[in-house]
């Protein structure tokens, strides 16, 4: 019987994501989960029907072989980019610049014909609601992975 995949499988490159369901979706939201960010860099172009969000991603397909090697953990600046976008509400995210939010997780709310629901949960009970056409997001590492600020692996209380 085959095993699943599993992060230690990952290819050491920039990671390029794409998700186009809902499985998918769970996937890119395994990896942005711990993502830090300022407020200023969540851009929404309504005209083009796209959210970016500028992000700096814990390296979670990494930490395991940096426990075992005793070695820094990693962050890799990253932009995740939501197309197909027809609104975005947002309730309790202050859009101040000096805001740092957090990124749990993003979840999906299907709706009709395949539209649905985007749900962006920041820490502190932030959410970001991303009504979308469809699936379709782009997790991108756009730098070299740096040594995480605090040397810690994020960690959530059971």
């Amino acid at each position: 019987m085959a095993e699943d995949a599993s992060f230690s499988d990952a290819d050491p490159r920039p990671l390029t994501l794409k998700a186009e369901d809902e499985v998918d979706l769970r996937i890119l939201s395994s990896l942005v989960q711990d993502t830090i960010l300022p407020a200023s860099e969540i851009s929404h172009d309504p005209k083009a029907r796209r959210l970016a969000l500028l992000v700096n991603r814990f390296r979670w397909e990494d930490a395991d072989a940096a426990r075992s090697e005793g070695r820094d953990f990693e962050r890799v600046r990253s932009l995740l980019v939501i197309s197909d976008v027809m609104r975005v509400v947002s309730d309790g995210i202050s859009r101040d610049a000096d805001t740092v939010l957090s990124l749990l997780a993003v979840t999906w709310q299907a709706g009709e014909d395949g539209t649905g629901k985007m749900s962006l949960d920041f820490a502190g009970d932030g959410t970001m609601i991303v009504e979308v056409e469809c699936i379709n997001a782009d997790l991108r590492d756009v730098t070299r992975p740096y040594r995480a600020v605090s040397g810690k692996a994020p960690s959530h209380p059971d």
